[in-house]
């Protein structure tokens, strides 16, 4: 663990901000370059209504006091799981190419089981449906076919000058979906009754 000498913190105070965010930043350089090299290998991208399986290994700075992957860790993963699946499909470059771009509207996730250092594990990703408005996503964490965690993400695409994205425009660069896209019932129950209001009570 090493020390902060920013002048945001109070001398010899102890900062994991500054390791965590570094390693997230390794993390998302490696993960690229992976990308980039199966892509031209396989000589196509995985598409979007795919599963992607992300590896990780636990590093130190994932860890808290207790000597298990941090809560707050696995969101940061979360992350990097849909980070690989939109560009090794090939809808982050045509998404950015019209200038949108993805936001997190809600998001839970269920702990099972503790990951600790130096343990391998796949995060899963892959779309459960959407609607209107939304694209929503289930990430599962994994180890030896043993699941760790589980978390269910609302997103949306948004244009950079106003509005969301449509379902029709997801759909006029993927293509057709291969299969229904209609979003599970408990989905829908669990992203309205987590909805709030822009004004304050």
């Amino acid at each position: 663990m090493r020390w902060c000498g920013s002048s945001k913190h109070s001398p010899g105070a102890e900062c994991n901000w500054c390791d965590r965010s570094v390693n997230l930043y390794f993390r998302l350089l490696l993960l690229t370059l992976r990308t980039r090299l199966t892509s031209s290998r396989r000589g196509r991208g995985t598409s979007l209504w795919d599963e992607a399986r992300t590896p990780f290994r636990v590093a130190p700075t994932d860890l808290d006091p207790l000597r298990h992957v941090n809560n707050g860790k696995y969101l940061s993963l979360l992350d990097l799981g849909r980070y690989d699946l939109l560009t090794r499909s090939g809808f982050w470059r045509a998404a950015s190419e019209r200038g949108w771009y993805a936001v997190v509207a809600a998001q839970t996730i269920t702990y099972k089981r503790s990951l600790t250092l130096g343990q391998r594990f796949v995060l899963r990703t892959r779309v459960l449906g959407m609607d209107e408005r939304s694209v929503y996503m289930e990430q599962t964490f994994v180890r030896r076919d043993t699941v760790i965690a589980r978390a269910v993400v609302q997103a949306r695409f948004l244009h950079r000058d106003g509005g969301h994205v449509s379902p029709a425009e997801l759909l006029a660069i993927t293509g057709p979906a291969p299969r229904d896209l209609t979003v599970p019932s408990w989905v829908r129950e669990w992203a309205d009754a987590v909805r709030i209001s822009s004004s304050p009570r």
